[in-house]
């Protein structure tokens, strides 16, 4: 009886030993910072740097993570809405713009989040409406045009600011009642600016016009590598169509007449052999309407004559463009890839023919790989022919990813459920493995780590050996519907390298033009900072460390999940599945933002309160 006593009583120790630790597993961690607004908070984003700008009723607050007090708080212009915030891409500016009489901008300020300046202002400079500001990167300037306060006149007129210390470079008023429209062109001697009387050249430094002609309704230029070639665009009244002018170093027009082109200018690049244009016709209603497509264009820089005596055609809109030694590489959105010579001869044999939704267009060493939503495969780039024999091919998938073995030099992708493994040489293909992974969840990533494959998607984790076998799974329930629509409303700017990447066209035409090779998962995230190594400054840098970094995702991952206490999140390891880290929020809807890169959670804790926690430690 004392014996059966005893082991009664140790069942209840250990009984109570592991309720204790699954209560403390449920308890809610504390924050490592908190920080309070004094005002209701309306929305956040987690930049490119890892500020945290959130906006409220009384304006924008900054966050650092890691740091105690708030990095910024303007209040100057009050409530800030969500159409009012501009982030630039690839660079440490917010510009908030408030729209006023007319469509101007009654009050903008340009804020350096890495650094909680507020380097310009319409009230500090002296600006009673804007109407147009331009962030320059990777000079690291704003440039601005508008109208200035009554102690001097309100007169009209164009100011270029150093954002490294928020000083103004320099400054022109212009005569009578010309104004600055469109985007001006800055180059080494001074600045083009389109005016509602035309395109007039100034040098900043002395305030001296250089040239002035009648080129009106000019949107945007661009210029050659030696600024002494300048082509502006137009758009017409009906924004049907484009015209584009030539125009030399001297601000007179180097051609004949100007070159419409049907729709608007979406690519334009500047080749040796010509001017490769590529415009948007957006199709009618009507029966005779023209079809919504892409048109695709070699001019002459010297006379603007079109070179191709056909162009070809693209039956749907450009969605990949790359220029190459011996033409121009294209494919379509709705299907298909094509290739042309600068001679406007076809290089491949016939169109190649694809499904819809071209995700990747990369170079092999065995040719040109596409991924589209429905089929893959690699052809030859010089006549268009499948090198795989057959095309791998799937259902519509929603959400299609790949990567590249280099251990076994074969590529992995995912669709369907499944897991396909096809041989880089012969392109030879298996399914690898079907996933079944719980909650009705679909693979939606897959990466390939040291020892062996790792598919995942919101709630699901599963590690596979080469061979396809399945090493361990892990399943995390979601919080459900309500939870997940509950995530603090703005934007993760820093999510994805996919973020950066379209960052990256903006910043360099060329570079967007020019075809990748097709590399591994870990080797693409690696590129983050590409494009803003040439930008100067103290916060450009603190990017430039943050992107160089080691993701926080690199080997672990952070999922949303249900504790019986409420909603949290839980760090998973990436190698071997195990939680090295549980938070729970004790709110059945909490409102939120994770930096996955950062590894960083940012929560709503009520209306005037964030509570932040390091996901790292």
């Amino acid at each position: 009886m004392k014996s059966l006593l005893i082991q009664f009583k140790s069942l209840v120790m250990v009984a109570f030993i592991l309720n204790a630790t699954s209560l403390f597993a449920q308890k809610a961690e504390s924050p490592d910072h908190k920080y309070e607004f004094g005002a209701k908070i309306n929305e956040m984003t987690i930049t490119d740097g890892g500020t945290v700008v959130v906006a409220t009723n009384d304006g924008l607050v900054g966050i650092k993570p890691g740091v105690d007090n708030l990095l910024f708080n303007f209040t100057d212009y009050g409530r800030v809405k969500p159409e009012e915030l501009n982030f630039i891409p690839r660079a440490p500016y917010v510009v908030v713009g408030q729209t006023g009489f007319g469509g101007l901008q009654t009050k903008s300020a340009v804020i350096d989040y890495m650094s909680g300046k507020v380097l310009f202002s319409t009230e500090k400079n002296g600006w009673k409406a804007i109407g147009m500001s331009r962030v320059l990167m990777p000079a690291n300037k704003l440039i601005v045009s508008g109208q200035r306060k009554a102690k001097e006149k309100y007169a009209q007129a164009v100011a270029i600011y150093d954002l490294n210390t928020g000083e103004q470079i320099s400054f022109y008023t212009f005569k009578g009642s010309r104004q600055a429209m469109g985007t001006p062109l800055v180059l080494s001697d001074g600045v083009i600016i389109p005016t509602t009387k035309g395109l007039m050249k100034i040098d900043m430094s002395s305030g001296n016009v250089l040239w002035e002609n009648d080129l009106k309704n000019i949107s945007w230029m661009v210029a050659d590598d030696t600024e002494k070639d300048i082509y502006a665009f137009a758009s017409t009244s009906n924004n049907k169509n484009t015209k584009i002018y030539k125009i030399g170093s001297n601000g007179k027009d180097t051609w004949a007449d100007e070159r419409k082109v049907k729709g608007s200018v979406s690519n334009f690049q500047i080749l040796p052999q010509g001017l490769a244009v590529v415009s948007d016709v957006a199709g009618g209603s009507s029966t005779f309407a023209a079809a919504s497509e892409s048109k695709i264009a070699l001019l002459s820089a010297a006379t603007g004559d079109d070179l191709w005596e056909k162009a070809p055609k693209t039956k749907g809109y450009v969605q990949h463009f790359y220029i190459m030694d011996d033409g121009i590489l294209f494919g379509i959105q709705e299907g298909g890839i094509n290739k042309i010579s600068y001679d406007g001869k076809t290089l491949f044999k016939k169109p190649l023919k694809t499904g819809e939704n071209i995700l990747t267009m990369a170079t092999t060493p065995q040719g040109l790989i596409y991924i589209t939503s429905e089929d893959a495969n690699i052809v030859n780039l010089n006549t268009g022919e499948q090198v795989w024999k057959k095309p791998l091919k799937f259902k519509r998938a929603d959400v299609v990813s790949s990567d590249y073995d280099k251990k076994n030099d074969r590529y992995l992708i995912t669709a369907d459920e499944k897991l396909y493994s096809i041989d880089a040489n012969s392109g030879t293909s298996e399914i690898l493995m079907e996933a079944n992974f719980d909650g009705k969840e679909n693979p939606t990533a897959i990466e390939v780590r040291d020892s062996g494959l790792l598919l995942t998607s919101d709630q699901n984790m599963m590690y596979l050996d080469y061979n396809g076998d399945t090493s361990w799974h892990e399943y995390h329930r979601a919080p459900g519907k309500s939870a997940f629509g509950a995530i603090l409303a703005g934007v993760t700017a820093v999510a994805a390298a996919t973020a950066a990447a379209s960052a990256s066209y903006e910043a360099n035409m060329n570079e967007r033009n020019r075809i990748g090779q097709y590399t591994a998962r870990g080797d693409r995230l690696n590129d983050l900072s590409a494009g803003m190594s040439s930008a100067a400054g103290a916060s450009v840098a603190e990017m430039l460390k943050r992107f160089k970094a080691t993701s926080a995702t690199q080997n672990a991952q952070f999922i949303l999940t249900k504790f019986d206490d409420g909603v949290g999140l839980v760090k998973v390891n990436k190698d071997k599945g195990t939680v090295e880290k549980e938070i729970v929020l004790k709110d059945k809807k909490p409102e939120y933002q994770v930096d996955e890169f950062g590894g960083y959670l940012y929560y709503k804790a009520n209306d005037k309160t964030i509570y932040t926690y390091n996901l790292n430690n």
